[in-house]
């Protein structure tokens, strides 16, 4: 007891002293943002009279057509970066644009045969005009990517000091301004990061509530600063490798360098964290640095950071001119950006969507997994690409289950965001509730029924085909379109199973792989059906807790893409990455070519590598020690160059 405490009571001394430590707050220099009300947006004034179009709507019936359907890019950011947007895969009748980092604000796209001038917005939830953006030109663009790359040389010579300072103004300011950023989403962005002078527009940008920018927003992008802070230089410093048993005079480690100019293509649901989180990675690890206003702080060069807006040939530009691609999106536009990035051989990340399994076995919890159940469905009205979209509930809880469900979804409202009293916002694409609504048609004429649904709110005249009602839909099977195609919204088909096999088997029998969630009262038992399932990530008795583990890595596999982004995998991913072996004991021991191999070979030569592999690598010890003697007398003896010519004619 004597022995230990001294030990206790130094331990105790050490935590406290940890604790008072943290009580000290750090010196974080603060960032200004102009969030003064008002409705202009970028480049005033957006009409000739210098105001807004209030009562316009996105399109006039025959006002815009396109002889044929054209593949078009998602949205874009750029960093390093750069940020931008590009456009989403629709009709070809009429296509959607988005606003600047995926807000998924949809516009009016020319007729063909014009080149188009700027990214035009509308509201969702009400479909009034907002403003735009303008569209770069692909000289425009590898402009940026030039001043980028100029900048990033300079910041890739930063501290991981100055790095982690940059991360904590960051932080400071979505902590103080968490209504700030839920409320205009983008626009604070684009006032972080390159001083667009735009005012308040709300959550008009995306129409998701406040509760769901909180959730999908701000926690998320508060995770990924705070482990970048706490462990991001652990991993991106050389990591020590064993040399193995040829090589036990060496040291071998992996470095790792920045890439240079990093390209980022994000989709649009959740416009400020799908900034930040590849954004953050890639400045943490010498590729970019943020905002303006913290720039003197820390010490960083101009024109790291720029925004770019327009439409394909835009993001064929990009995609030509960035170091690496990180893409956000459909499976159909992510083999488009393959295609154009093997021109120039960067490396790719896609994630591209899932069709996530929610597993419910009979022994758990039914009004408690229910609850997560809707969450799970209905987070950003369903517009979530790790978000649940097939159920299956064992059979003996099934009709139980169900009715839960149904009386939770029957009390949602949705509803226009602004108003502050709706449970769920609006869908942001244009005409995608009606592929819902086909989707659930389709369903209805197979053999599925309506178990409930939930109910709208005061919507507008101009808005209703913006909102679809959360819907719950049984006696659905795998025939249906429903249960295949990534569906994006707020719909819950729940369909039955009978054992841990069947299940595995239905929860695999789709072209995509993104994620799971597995409930059973048994946690060996969850864990062995999620096991089974052919997906990146699996949560066990929850929904969606891998993506808040930011020490994780986020990606999936068959159509829902390759590569990973967040954790150690994503933040490496923005690296090169470097093989690096060194003498342990320079000058003392030097690499030198044995003898009996130098050129010219000596007539053993071939002897002398036979024995040096038994030695090296035999299994038994007693022959590995008689070939290190051979070996050993090989070194000492004066060999003979061999005869070229004479073993040439031999």
């Amino acid at each position: 007891m004597a022995f230990w405490w001294p030990l206790l009571v130094l331990g105790f001394a050490f935590a406290l002293c940890r604790f008072l430590l943290m009580l000290i707050p750090p010196n974080v220099p603060s960032i200004d943002v102009d969030a003064s009300d008002g409705t202009d947006l970028y480049v005033a004034p957006l009409l000739d009279d210098g105001k807004t179009k209030e009562n316009s709507f996105i399109y006039e019936s025959g006002q815009f057509r396109s002889n044929r359907g054209f593949w078009t890019w998602e949205v874009v950011g750029g960093f390093a970066l750069l940020l931008g947007v590009w456009l989403n895969r629709m009709s070809p009748k009429h296509l959607v644009a988005y606003l600047l980092f995926g807000i998924g604000i949809p516009m009016q796209i020319p007729s063909r045969g014009r080149t188009p001038e700027k990214v035009q917005c509308y509201e969702p939830a009400t479909m009034k005009y907002l403003g735009f953006c303008p569209a770069l030109r692909p000289d425009e663009v590898r402009e940026h990517v030039a001043q980028a790359r100029k900048a990033q040389k300079i910041w890739a010579r930063s501290s991981f000091k100055q790095r982690r300072q940059f991360l904590r103004i960051l932080l400071k300011y979505i902590i103080e301004h968490q209504e700030l950023i839920c409320d205009q989403m983008t626009c604070v962005v684009l006032e972080l990061f390159v001083q667009m002078p735009f005012k308040r527009i709300s959550s008009r940008d995306t129409g998701k509530t406040m509760v769901d920018a909180s959730l999908g927003e701000i926690m998320t992008t508060c995770e990924k600063i705070t482990w970048l802070l706490s462990e991001g230089e652990r991993w991106l410093k050389p990591e020590y490798r064993s040399t193995g048993r040829s090589m036990l005079h060496k040291t071998a480690k992996v470095e790792f360098h920045p890439l240079g100019v990093i390209g980022a293509i994000v989709s649009w649901n959740y416009p400020f964290h799908n900034i930040f989180n590849p954004m953050l990675a890639a400045v943490f690890s010498g590729n970019g640095v943020v905002i303006k206003a913290a720039l003197a702080a820390v010490g960083a060069p101009e024109n790291l950071v720029d925004v770019i807006t327009g439409f394909a040939e835009t993001g064929e530009a990009l995609v030509s001119s960035v170091d690496k691609i990180i893409f956000v999106g459909s499976p159909g536009v992510g083999k488009t950006i393959m295609r154009n990035a093997s021109d120039t051989l960067i490396p790719v990340t896609l994630e591209l969507g899932g069709k996530d399994a929610f597993i419910v076995c009979e022994d758990v919890d039914v009004p408690h997994v229910a609850q997560i159940a809707v969450r799970a469905a209905l987070q950003s009205s369903g517009q979530n690409c790790a978000g649940a979209e097939r159920f299956y509930v064992h059979q003996d809880i099934y009709s139980k289950f169900v009715a839960e469900v149904v009386r939770i979804v029957k009390s949602v409202t949705a509803g226009p965001p602004l108003s502050g009293k709706y449970d769920m916002g609006a869908i942001c694409m244009q005409e995608h509730s009606e592929k819902l609504q086909n989707l659930v048609n389709e369903a209805l004429d197979k053999g599925a029924e309506f178990a409930g649904r939930g109910s709208f709110g005061n919507l507008g005249e101009d808005a209703v085909d913006q909102f679809f009602p959360p819907t719950v839909l049984v006696n659905v099977n795998h025939s249906m379109q429903l249960m295949q195609e990534e569906a994006f919204g707020p719909i819950l088909p729940i369909m039955k199973f009978s054992s841990d096999e069947e299940v595995v088997k239905l929860a695999n029998d789709s072209r995509y792989g993104l994620g799971c969630a597995v409930f059973s009262g048994s946690q060996r038992r969850a864990k062995a059906i999620a096991s089974q399932i052919h997906c990146g990530m699996a949560a066990i008795n929850d929904f969606a807790s891998t993506y808040m583990c930011q020490s994780l890595p986020f990606g999936g596999v068959k159509d829902s893409g390759f590569g990973r982004f967040a954790g150690i995998e994503g933040l490496r991913a923005c690296c090169l990455v470097k093989s690096v072996v060194e003498d342990r004991w320079w000058p003392f021991i030097k690499t030198k070519i044995p003898k009996p191999i130098q050129y010219p070979v000596a007539d053993n030569g071939f002897e002398f590598q036979e024995s040096l592999v038994e030695a090296l690598y035999g299994l038994n010890v007693w022959d590995r020690l008689r070939a290190l003697v051979h070996v050993l007398k090989m070194l000492t003896e004066q060999n003979t160059p061999s005869n070229s010519t004479k073993r040439k004619n031999d």
